[in-house]
């Protein structure tokens, strides 16, 4: 049995990162209350369920039963799974309580046929997220973090006075995060390519994760010798 000695991240302090495999807890038991509201006609479930998302949302773990369940009771004797970043999951944890409640709200209103269609969905989204880890909502994050990544509201070039190691020459530049597991596979890769790499860590340098634009770790990009951004590798 693992213990809570072993953990890399304090689930309840290290709340930019997660534990991959509570978001698939969390997604099966929203599938499962999501489904037992389409099969039983049940439109409190999805009022609660997605009432209690939104807790999470805007409470913080500690108030999230289904986070409280897996890291109190799971997370201990399974062990810690890699960390990733937590934003991701936080979106599909929106979207599952916007869907939840318009699916409430619509049974309530009478409309019955979108109120089981909504919360059909929502079912279906989060058993296949829960089974095979597809997550749709954090699939969508990440579409989005690539689509705005560095834009010319972020900028397209790094200022290399922001770092140590690329002037003159280029090379990669990737946002980082000491608890990323992902970050650490692209650093192992990164060093094969015989090119300067400069880290940038997240937690301590904020000011830069928002000057850039960073809206996932880990973001790895190819810079010029003039800090010309010539293209992302990740996400």
């Amino acid at each position: 049995m693992a213990n809570r000695a072993s953990r890399k991240a304090d689930p309840w302090r290290d709340t930019d990162v997660i534990d991959e495999r509570a978001p698939r807890f969390n997604q099966a038991i929203v599938g499962l209350v999501s489904l037992a509201g389409v099969v039983f006609g049940w439109p409190l479930a999805w009022a609660l369920m997605g009432a209690q998302l939104l807790v999470g949302l805007t409470l913080g773990r500690r108030f999230c039963l289904t986070c409280v369940a897996y890291f109190t009771l799971v997370q201990p004797r399974f062990g810690e799974g890699e960390l990733e970043d937590s934003r991701a999951p936080r979106l599909a944890n929106l979207m599952g309580t916007a869907f939840l409640g318009g699916a409430a709200v619509a049974w309530q209103a009478g409309a019955h046929g979108l109120g089981m269609a909504l919360g059909a969905l929502v079912a279906t989204l989060a058993l296949v997220a829960a089974v095979t880890g597809f997550c749709a909502g954090c699939e969508l994050y990440r579409l989005l973090a690539r689509v705005r990544g560095i834009s010319p509201r972020h900028q397209s070039r790094i200022d290399l006075a922001d770092l140590d190691g690329v002037a003159g020459s280029g090379g990669f530049v990737e946002f980082t995060h000491p608890l990323c597991a992902e970050c650490r596979q692209w650093e192992r890769r990164l060093a094969k390519e015989g090119e300067p790499v400069v880290r940038v860590d997240v937690r301590s340098r904020p000011d830069l994760a928002r000057k850039y634009g960073i809206a996932i770790v880990p973001t790895v990009l190819a810079v010029g010798a003039d800090g010309a951004v010539l293209r992302r590798l990740a996400p």
